[in-house]
Parts: C-alpha cells; structure tokens; sequence
C-alpha cells in the first residue's frame, strides 16, 4: 500500500504523540549514555594507541588485530545472549553487560605486551556481546514502526556523541593523569572511562523496566493506547528463530551491514593515526580535530532518518549514504599530504556511514516479527560485526606491508560501495506499510 492511499497517519493523534515523549524521556536518555560509554569503551583504543603502542611495544598489524579481536567475542556470545534477553528481561541483561563490560575495560591498565591485550580485547567482546542488539529488540517492545528510524537514530547518535566526548576527553586524561601514581596517561584514561559502566549497570536494574506492561509510569489507558498502535503497526506474520536462520534475506541484510560496519570502525580506531599522519603532531588537537567528523554524523543520522521515516523509504536512504561513504574514504586516501582536504573527506565519508548505519536497522526490525526478533536481529548484527574484526586487522597488516594505511583504506572504501549495490540485488519483502 502506498502513503498515498493510507488512512491519516495515528502519529499526528495528540494522545499518541504526548504519549511516545513520555516514552521518549523516560527511556531514551539513560539507553543513549549507557551507549555512549559502550562506543567509547571500545574506540579508545585508538587514542591509548599514541601512547601505550611504543610503551607496550605493539606493532601496527598487532594494534589491528587486537582492536578487532572484541569482535570476535561479541560474535560468538551475542545470539545467546539476545535469546536470554527474551526469556529473562532486558533489566537483568542490560544490568548484567554494562558491570561486566565496565570492569573489563578499566583493567586494560593491566596490559603488558600482544598476548593481555588481546586476551582483554576479546573478553571485552565477550562480556558486551548483546548489548546493541538487546537495545534494539529493546526498543520494538516501545515504539512502532513507523517511528522506529527515528527512535534508532536519537539512540545511535550515541557513537558519533561518544566520538565527540572520547576525543577531548581521552587526549585530556592521557595529557593530563600522565605518571599519576605511577601510571602512564593510557592506563588512566582506560580506568576512569571504564568505572562509570558499574554505576550504570546498578541503575539499569534499579530503573529499567522489561516491557511497557511493567511500567509503573503509565497509566492503565497509556499502557492500552500503545498496545493498541504497536499492534497497528506491526504485521501480522510471525517468525520463528529456525525460519530465520533460513531465510536468505537476512543474511543479505548482514551483508549489507558487515560493508557499513567495516567502514565505521576502519575509521573510529584509525582515525587518531589518520590525523596524525596528515600533520597533527599534538595529542590534544587529535582530540579536538577527531570530533569533527563525528559532529557531521549527528548531522546527517538525524536528517536521514527524519526523511525516512517520512517518506516511509529504507533502502535507498541506506544506499546512497553508503555509496557517498565510499567516495568520501577514496579522496580522503587519495591526498594524505592535503590536511583540509582529507578531514573534509573523513568527515563527509563518516557522516555518510553513520547515516546509513541508522537507517539499516529501520529494516531488520520491520521484517522480522514475533520472539524470534531478538535471535534474527542479533545474528544480523553478529554476522556484521565481523566486519569489525576484519576492516582495522585489514588496515593494520596493510601498514606493516606497505608502510601506508593507503591500500587498507581503499580496500574499506570498495566494502562500501559493495554494501550499497548489495541493497539493489536484495530487495527485502515489506509490510505493507512500508515500501523497502
């Protein structure tokens, strides 16, 4: 059915409205900073790199491989752990991720040479396997449909926002804590950005509820209205967890997102060497440059799924980011020695992945329906994420080989442009709502 022949759309109710901004105020804020704190947990690596890589003694291909073994972690514990989010809760799943994460991140102080940090990279991996596909299943039990690219962007802003934080704030407490106790600035910063998770994950089980049904917060007829708009908005068809392991379109999805993945950690994790290698020497101006980029993601995210959600359209808003992602990565590669020049491109090719990013997960969340949800999304994500193994292990063997992160870069900028032509040969079956 075509928006042209839908009946009024129920988002301009003013009961539904004022009732998703109570929603919206209640749970958003505190996924958003839990977020934040998993995407920086993860990235600062990339600013420890300019300190800990001489002090640890890391080669650039050990960086990369240690940088991308979370990944393996988090593939091979985030199914299970999505499926025990469905059957336990997401207050006990969430609450259990963030203490586990926090502490593991914090002893990364402890690294000594390659074998630790792997070790600690990989359990990292381990113990936050779930927690962005958890979100996301999180979220259908709130919203609808038809707000679902919007309600991701807001929240996904949270790697762009943890981009903008970690930068100044990473370079600061390296620059600033250096020698403090006996600790070099790296092992501090690891320290008190790991920390706040254990307090977060306290307050996750203290404040969270499961499902809109446990809210105290609603009332009997708020609880009644939404359950009746998600049940509108949602298809009627029903998945269970063994049709989704056969269905081809969703391994098409991971695909298009192991591309879009590739592409966005290639650039958080080497984005401080980047700089680096274009002229900035000072720790503290890689911090302040770094966040550039990742102000232009919170740009672009918002703008593109506002226009999704609008025009009731995925595919295309996810294509064509991702294709501009990978001409932006070209010319950024393609004049190291331009510093204007190549922080435009970075920033127009970050801005673009994160776009693309946002908008992908609209589509997961539309076409699989029912329990198996949460098993569906999490494999989609599984499967993408190994991207996050590959595309800095990629970047970190080619600078070993040829002395240039240019041929890893280049490498990344063709995963996207491949992602995006992936979207043309699958063509998702959609609700009727929506035209995919």
């Amino acid at each position: 059915m075509s928006v042209a022949h839908k009946t009024p759309d129920q988002r301009q109710d003013p009961r539904l409205a004022a009732l998703y901004r109570k929603i919206s105020w209640r749970i958003l804020p505190f996924l958003l900073l839990c977020y934040v704190f998993a995407y920086l947990d993860r990235i600062n690596i990339g600013f420890a790199k300019l300190q800990m890589q001489q002090d640890v003694g890391l080669s650039d291909a050990a960086y990369g491989l240690g940088a991308g073994i979370f990944f393996l972690g988090y593939v091979m514990f985030e199914v299970p752990s999505n499926l025990l989010l469905a059957r336990i809760g997401a207050r006990r799943t969430i609450s259990r991720i963030l203490v586990l994460w926090g502490t593991t991140s914090a002893c990364m102080l402890f690294v000594q040479g390659e074998w630790s940090f792997y070790a600690l990279r990989f359990l990292l991996g381990v113990f936050e396997a779930g927690f962005a596909p958890g979100m996301i299943f999180y979220l259908t039990y709130w919203y609808s449909q038809s707000r679902m690219a919007g309600v991701m962007a807001l929240v996904m802003c949270a790697g762009p926002i943890g981009g903008i934080v970690g930068g100044p704030m990473s370079t600061w407490i390296m620059t600033a804590f250096s020698g403090a106790h006996g600790l070099d600035g790296w092992q501090w910063m690891f320290l008190i950005e790991g920390l706040p998770c254990l307090l977060l994950g306290a307050l996750a089980y203290k404040i969270m509820d499961d499902r809109p049904g446990d809210a105290r917060w609603l009332s009997a007829a708020e609880k009644a209205l939404l359950h009746a708009d998600l049940a509108q908005r949602s298809a009627q068809q029903k998945h269970a967890f063994r049709d989704v392991l056969k269905d081809s379109k969703v391994y098409g999805m991971a695909a298009t997102y192991f591309c879009l993945i590739c592409g966005i950690y290639a650039v958080s994790f080497w984005l401080p060497t980047l700089l680096k290698n274009a002229g900035v020497v000072d720790t503290m101006q890689i911090g302040f440059y770094s966040t550039i980029p990742y102000i232009a993601a919170i740009a672009c995210m918002l703008a593109f799924a506002r226009s999704s959600d609008r025009r009731r359209e995925r595919r295309w808003h996810t294509m064509v980011p991702a294709l501009l992602a990978g001409v932006g990565l070209c010319v950024a590669t393609s004049a190291p020695g331009n510093f204007a020049l190549s922080l435009t491109s970075i920033t127009l090719a970050t801005g673009m992945m994160w776009a693309a990013y946002t908008v992908f997960w609209a589509m997961p969340s539309e076409y699989l329906k029912g329990e198996a949800a949460a098993g569906g999304i999490a494999l989609i994500n599984s499967i993408g994420l190994l991207g996050g193994f590959l595309s800095p292990a990629i970047i970190g063997w080619a600078k070993e080989a040829t002395g240039s992160l240019s041929a890893g870069l280049y490498a990344i900028a063709a995963l996207l442009v491949a992602g995006a032509l992936l979207l043309v040969v699958n063509r998702r079956p959609g609700t009727a709502a929506v035209r995919a």
